[in-house]
């Protein structure tokens, strides 16, 4: 295979056939590369983390699921180091190309996976979901994506970041290879359950760009369609950038306590922004930790609240298209900081969420580039927000 778009982990030349027969067969797959994948480095993006882990000798669960459904796997994605970033910026091996919007970023940390899918080199990818990385690659590509409910995708084999957030999430360019593979990781039929409420996040539309509200106006119209009601609520009263603030808090203490031992006994090379937010996880307080977990029990109340029985939430998926490559630090910082405000609900609360393309706006320069729309739901209905995804893209 010719990477001509920089997703594939240089060196690694893991293609696996899956099995002869199955609900998968004839599609191809790509693992970010914090999934084991037996007889391969486990890189997670970093050349000194790659040397410490261990060649496993079995595959992670989700990689064994897509072979033993069929799905034939052509190689390990690059990912943003040890999966600490969210656009895809990799200091050691490039980042990925953005088909959908060349000189923009992927969105990371799933960048390499978000971009094989997108450049067709590959039918689906699976990547991981901690703060968005799941999310935030799939609306900056243009592609489907999902954050399951946290717990639901068995974790094994996979490289940890932040367990009380981290999740197995995929990617699809279409809704229909995007429902097989659904089914196959849930284990479950993709029928939609039409929802009776549709409830718009005012807040997290009032948070996006002007443009991209506009952009994704026709998606939502489309949602409402399908069921009785629409409200317009607000998702986070105590607000998305205290919500974020939480996220940005619980987070990078985890990701030290994963981390920490490496840290500490190898030393390794690490770029500037994923030692500081270690070093960030490294000093947050008692108090501060306390705070956090106080505001998660809040943010997971109110989403109990509103996604009751046959309800759907919908926001925008990231608050402006990809940023372009290589901007400078200080400006990463408030792109990242924004990113997390519409993003932290996951990690926080755990529900469910689906992203959907469809919608471009125009960037200064004049190119169009794509955006999501996320339909959220409680806790348990992956499979009803992907066949409900199936249902809205046969209405357009």
């Amino acid at each position: 295979m010719t990477d001509s778009i920089n997703a594939f982990v240089p060196g690694i030349d893991a293609q696996i056939d899956g099995a002869k027969d199955g609900p998968l067969s004839g599609l191809t797959f790509a693992a970010k590369d914090l999934f084991n994948v037996a007889g391969f480095h486990t890189g997670g993006g970093n050349p000194d983390w790659g040397k410490r882990a261990p060649v496993p000798d079995k595959h992670s669960w989700a990689v064994q699921t897509l072979l033993e459904s069929g799905a034939n796997l052509i190689g390990k994605t690059i990912t943003d180091e040890v999966s600490l970033g969210i656009l895809g910026e990799n200091a050691f091996y490039g980042t990925p190309l953005n088909s959908a919007a060349p000189d923009r970023v992927p969105g990371g940390s799933s960048s390499g996976s978000a971009a094989a899918v997108a450049a067709g080199l590959c039918d689906t990818a699976i990547g991981t979901d901690t703060g968005g990385s799941v999310r935030v690659p799939a609306s900056f590509c243009g592609l489907f994506g999902i954050r399951p409910t946290h717990g639901r995708i068995n974790g094994a084999g996979m490289l940890p970041q932040a367990p009380s957030s981290d999740t197995t999430g995929w990617f699809a360019r279409d809704i229909e290879t995007f429902a097989r593979v659904s089914e196959a990781m849930l284990g479950e039929s993709c029928e939609a359950a039409i929802p009776t409420q549709l409830i718009i996040a005012s807040d997290a539309f009032g948070f996006a760009d002007k443009s991209v509200r506009e952009a994704l106006k026709p998606m939502v119209a489309l949602l409402q369609e399908q069921v009785d009601e629409t409200t317009e609520e607000i998702m986070a009263p105590q607000g998305l950038s205290v919500w974020g603030h939480a996220q940005r808090t619980l987070q990078p203490t985890e990701a030290w306590d994963t981390f920490k031992n490496w840290i500490n006994e190898d030393n390794p090379r690490v770029s500037f922004n994923v030692a500081r937010g270690l070093m960030a996880g490294s000093s947050v307080t008692a108090a501060d930790l306390s705070w956090a977990t106080l505001m998660r029990r809040e943010a997971r109340a109110r989403l109990d609240y509103l996604l009751r029985p046959g309800t759907v939430l919908v926001q925008p998926t990231t608050p402006f298209p990809a940023p372009l490559k290589g901007l400078p630090l200080d400006e990463l910082n408030t792109v990242r900081d924004q990113i997390m405000c519409l993003c932290a609900y996951g990690g926080l609360t755990g529900v469910a969420t689906i992203t959907i393309p469809g919608a471009k706006v125009t960037t200064s320069s004049g190119d169009l580039a794509p955006v999501g729309l996320s339909i959220i739901g409680a806790p348990g209905t992956d499979a009803m927000l992907v066949g409900l995804a199936r249902v809205l893209l046969q209405q357009e």
